[in-house]
């Protein structure tokens, strides 16, 4: 028998890996660079570049949009349905301590 864990379906109906990480906390530093803390402790930055703010996040230029970043479910999310990877993010702070979206 299998002790894998089946995987999870959030509020939007995406599916959540069950190794997936979580992030619990998200502040908004400023603007184009947010503060994460994952469930397990690990802590780290994301930085936008300018040049990643294009197609779906194009919204992210306005800074009020930006400051409206949480969590829900383990991602971070803005509204409008923006929201980013936690396994990419988890892996390059991880190995980093920061993540940088060029």
């Amino acid at each position: 028998m299998s002790s894998a864990q089946p995987a999870k379906t959030d509020s939007t109906n995406r599916m959540i890996p069950p190794a997936c990480p979580e992030v619990v906390a998200v502040i908004p530093v400023e603007h184009l660079r947010l503060a994460v803390r994952f469930a397990d402790g690990l802590a780290g930055e994301v930085l936008f570049k300018p040049s990643h703010l294009h197609g779906v996040f194009e919204a992210l230029n306005d800074p009020a949009v930006f400051g409206k970043v949480h969590c829900a479910e383990g991602f971070v999310v803005w509204p409008g349905d923006l929201d980013l990877a936690p396994d990419a993010m988890y892996e390059e702070i991880k190995r980093t301590g920061r993540w940088v979206l060029e």
